[in-house]
């Protein structure tokens, strides 16, 4: 038993040092083994340049309602979220206040009227002079005028909706005391489902390459499974000061859906300029790291230097190099992940 153990030991052993062995053989010559690799023509090509950006989602119109004059909110009619319809009332202020402010505006007017009778009949008997007939005809033009403001202010307590749109905000209750311009509603306007956005932030040189008119194609987190349409309505012309960056407004064509506001959206941005970038198979690229990577490319008989490019973007079968190969005509394709710049290497055609 001890003697077989021991043969089976040793043969273990032999086993052991032939792959050793057969690891490190060399060929014929004494030198290291020679990878073969197919290589290929690097092809240029012009390709659209699209902008890739993200934002959020809004309307055309944002406004803040709020009343003219101060006072206790009496009743507000919509909830947040809440649709409503252009000229349908949307809060209104306690009108007991109001009410008296324009009865004494009346009473004002109406006694400035009579006076102003009584001036004519003693001007006309050379009881009034001319400048205390003036005198009254002025103050009778005031009351009239005061009694136009406080009916002004009366309609502005109350708020009506300027628009279609919906509520995003709500930040005043009944009963509470807001002073005169206070915001009560923060709305988004709608437009048949025409009026929505996506506001998105851009860098320098993307936001000189955009222009309003070209198309985009936009996708919502909320509908991740539906590619809308859009097309630049509008970009701003200074930065945003706490971002940095440029925004951009993509009007959207929602097709019947209707997001929320402030939902996530990404957005690919068509512009009118071509990209010149170098195509090269996907199986070439070595060490890819974000948009950083490396080619190999013969050079000499059997030997391979390691080049560095900038992607730009990728399929499944090709990438497109924003730089890098400038003067390279010819990479390898094949067994890229074997090679270092010390392989040998034998072209296979």
């Amino acid at each position: 038993m001890k003697k077989i153990q021991s043969l089976s030991l040793a043969a273990i052993i032999l086993v052991l040092f032939s792959c050793k062995d057969k690891e490190k053989t060399k060929n014929s010559l004494g030198e290291a083994d020679v990878v073969p690799v197919k290589i290929a023509a690097v092809s240029a090509l012009g390709l659209p340049q699209k902008i890739s950006a993200t934002g959020l989602v809004s309307t055309e119109n944002e406004a803040k309602y709020s009343f003219k004059i101060g006072g206790v909110i009496s009743r507000v009619f919509v909830e947040e979220g809440q649709f409503f319809r252009k000229g349908q009332l949307l809060a209104t202020l306690n009108s007991t206040e109001i009410a008296a402010g324009l009865t004494q505006a009346g009473l004002n007017a109406g006694k400035a009227q009579r006076d102003y009778e009584r001036a004519v009949n003693l001007y006309k008997d050379s009881v009034y002079t001319l400048e205390q007939l003036q005198n009254t005809r002025t103050a009778l033009d005031i009351a009239h005028k005061a009694k136009e403001a406080v009916a002004f202010n009366e309609r502005y307590s109350k708020i009506y909706a300027a628009s279609d749109g919906f509520v995003s905000q709500k930040t005043a209750s009944e009963g509470e005391v807001v002073g005169p311009g206070t915001p009560v509603l923060a709305i988004n306007e709608t437009q048949q489902n025409n009026n929505y956005l996506l506001k998105v932030g851009v860098t320098d040189r993307e936001w000189a390459a955009i222009n309003p008119g070209q198309t985009a194609t936009v996708t919502l987190d909320g509908y991740a499974d539906k590619k809308l349409d859009a097309f630049v309505f509008r970009k701003s012309q200074a930065a945003d000061p706490a971002l940095g960056s440029f925004q951009v407004e993509l009007k959207l064509k929602l097709n019947g859906i209707k997001p929320a506001v402030g939902m996530f959206g990404k957005a690919e941005i068509s512009t009118n300029q071509d990209e010149n970038v170098k195509v090269i198979p996907y199986s070439s690229l070595v060490e890819a790291d974000g948009d950083k990577a490396f080619v190999f490319t013969p050079d000499g008989p059997g030997k391979v230097r390691k080049i560095p490019v900038t992607i730009s973007k990728f399929d499944n079968q090709q990438v497109y190099l924003r730089a890098g190969l400038e003067d390279v005509k010819e990479i390898v394709i094949s067994n890229s992940a074997y090679l270092n710049e010390k392989s040998t290497v034998k072209i296979i055609r």
